[in-house]
C-alpha cells in the first residue's frame, strides 16, 4: 500500500489516507466528519504519553494526535515545525498504545507491530509480537506477548540489557528476561522491568543509584532492586530516578534527588528504594519525568513533587517540592497521568486532556508557547475552540450570531459587488469546519449588492 497525507476540507489537522490496490482512497483522523460539510466532533483521548518536549494522545478508533517539539520529526506530521496544537500524525491499523521518548515516538498496533519515528528518522516498523512499549531518553523497549523484554536504540550505559554497550537499530533480547515480565519502563539512560512475582529489576545508567541495587555502578544486564522482590504492581522510570507502586498503594522511589523528586522530604540521593510517608497507601498510578514525579490517587486526585522550575507541578507556584503537593484543580476525575521532560499531562475520565509546565515548543497543546503553572485544556481534547460555522449564503447578521455561538469573532470584512442580495456572505476564511483557538477572528466576504 502507498500512504499519502493530505489536507481534508474543514480541518486544520491532517488525516492519513491509504491508497490500496483497488484504488480506493480511505482516510481517517481524529476529526473525521460524518457527512458533507459536517463539523468533526471533539476528540476523546484514551491514553496519553509525555516525551522530552512533546506529547501524544491516543483517541478513538486508533487515531493518534501529537504536539510540541518537532525538530527531530517526533510529532510525525512530515515537517520539522513545532506544533502548539494537536495534529493527526497518521493512523496505523488499530493503534492501541503510544510512547513518547526524548525526541522520538513509538506506537503499537492491535496486531503487535511497533512503528517509531523521530530522532531524524521517518516512520518505520521496528518490532512485532509486542504487547506493550516504553520509550526512554534515546532508547525504547517492548514487552512481548510471551513476557520477554526486547530493547533497541542507544546503549552507551547498557540500557538495552544485552550485556553490551553497542547501539542497536533493531530489538535485542534483554539478558535473563525471556519470560515472566508484566511491565517495562524506560528512563533517561536506564530501564526497569516488573515480573509476575511483583519483583523489580533494573539496568543501564546508575550514576545516581537509579537502578536501586545499593550501588552507583552501571549495569549492562538486569539487577534486582534492593527490597523489591515482591508486592510491586507498577513502575516508572524518570530522567535519573525510579519509582515503584506497591499492592497496597504505597510509593517508593530511588535515584537522583537534587530537586526533591523522590518525595522523601530531602534532596539526598538514594541508591535503594525509600518510602514516601505521605503516600503510604491509596495511590493508583505513578509517573516520573526528568526531575519531577506525580502520583494519581485512587480517588482521582493528583499530587506532584520535585522540580517546578517550569510549573510542571501544577500548584500555581514555581518552587521545588520535596514532598508531594496537590495539583490545582485536579482533585478528582483523573484517569491517567504522564510526566515529560518539564511538563505534566493528565487524562480525565471523560477523555479530556489537561497539561501544565514548560511550553516553549507547544508541548502543553493550548495553541501558545506560554509556560503554564496550572493545568490548561489541550485544544481538541477539552479546550473550548472556535469551530468556523457554515455561514455561506446567510445574511451578515445571521453570520455574526453564528460566529458568537461558535466561540469565534468576526475578523477582516470585505464587501464586494455581487449579483447576490446585499449583505449575503460569499466566502469565509478559513473554511467552515476549521478548528481554531477560542475567540479567533474569522474573515468574511459579503456582497454589497449590484
Amino acid at each position: 500500500m502507498q500512504k499519502r497525507v493530505l489536507e481534508v476540507a474543514g480541518r486544520t489537522q491532517r488525516l492519513l489516507c491509504v491508497l490500496g490496490a483497488s484504488a480506493l482512497l480511505v482516510c481517517a483522523g481524529s476529526g473525521a466528519a460524518s457527512g458533507p460539510g459536517a463539523v468533526p466532533p471533539e476528540a476523546r483521548a484514551h491514553a496519553i504519553s509525555a516525551g522530552g518536549s512533546h506529547t501524544c494522545a491516543l483517541a478513538g478508533r486508533g487515531f493518534l494526535d501529537c504536539w510540541g517539539s518537532n525538530a527531530a520529526d517526533q510529532v510525525g506530521d512530515g515537517t520539522k515545525a513545532d506544533r502548539t496544537l494537536p495534529v493527526v500524525v497518521g493512523v496505523l491499523p488499530g493503534v492501541s498504545a503510544v510512547a513518547a521518548g526524548g525526541s522520538f515516538t513509538c506506537a503499537r498496533t492491535n496486531g503487535g507491530e511497533v512503528e517509531c519515528w523521530g530522532d531524524g528518522q521517518s516512520p518505520h516498523v521496528v518490532a512485532s509480537g509486542v504487547a506493550a512499549i516504553a520509550a526512554g531518553g534515546t532508547h525504547a523497549c517492548g514487552l512481548t506477548s510471551t513476557g520477554a523484554v526486547e530493547c533497541w536504540g542507544d546503549n552507551r550505559y547498557g540500557q538495552l540489557g544485552d550485556g553490551t554497550k553497542t547501539r542497536r537499530a533493531s530489538p535485542v533480547a534483554v539478558s535473563s528476561l525471556s519470560g515472566g515480565v508484566i511491565a517495562v519502563t524506560a528512563g533517561g539512560g536506564h530501564t526497569c522491568a516488573l515480573t509476575t512475582a511483583g519483583a523489580v529489576k533494573c539496568w543501564g545508567e546508575n550514576d545516581y543509584g537509579q537502578l536501586g541495587d545499593g550501588t552507583k555502578a552501571n549495569r549492562t544486564v538486569p539487577a534486582p532492586v534492593s527490597g523489591l522482590t515482591s508486592g510491586v504492581t507498577a513502575i516508572a522510570a524518570g530522567g535519573q530516578h525510579t519509582c515503584a507502586l506497591t499492592r497496597r498503594g504505597a510509593v517508593r522511589c530511588w535515584g537522583r534527588n537534587l530537586a526533591g523528586q523522590l518525595g522523601d522530604g530531602t534532596t539526598k540521593t538514594r541508591t535503594r528504594p525509600t518510602a514516601l510517608s505521605e503516600l503510604a497507601r491509596g495511590v493508583a498510578a505513578v509517573a516520573a519525568g526528568r526531575n519531577h514525579t506525580c502520583a494519581l490517587r485512587r480517588a482521582g486526585g493528583v499530587l506532584c513533587w520535585g522540580d517546578d522550575g517550569s510549573g510542571q507541578l501544577g500548584d500555581g507556584k514555581k518552587a521545588d517540592r520535596r514532598l508531594p503537593a496537590k495539583v490545582s484543580r485536579l482533585a478528582r476525575g483523573v484517569a491517567a497521568i504522564a510526566a515529560g521532560g518539564s511538563h505534566t499531562c493528565t487524562l480525565m475520565n471523560g477523555g479530556h486532556v489537561y497539561c501544565m509546565g514548560q511550553n516553549g515548543h507547544g508541548q502543553v497543546g493550548d495553541g501558545t508557547k506560554k509556560q503554564r503553572r496550572t493545568r490548561v485544556a489541550v485544544v481538541g481534547f477539552g479546550a473550548v475552540v472556535c469551530t468556523v460555522p457554515a455561514v455561506l449564503g446567510k445574511t451578515f447578521a445571521a453570520a455574526k450570531t453564528a460566529m458568537v455561538r461558535a466561540h469565534c469573532r468576526v475578523g477582516t470584512l470585505r464587501r464586494v459587488a455581487s449579483r447576490k442580495k446585499r449583505d449575503i456572505v460569499l466566502a469565509v476564511t478559513p473554511r467552515p469546519g476549521t478548528r481554531l483557538l477560542k475567540g479567533a477572528r474569522v474573515g468574511m466576504t459579503v456582497s454589497r449588492g449590484h
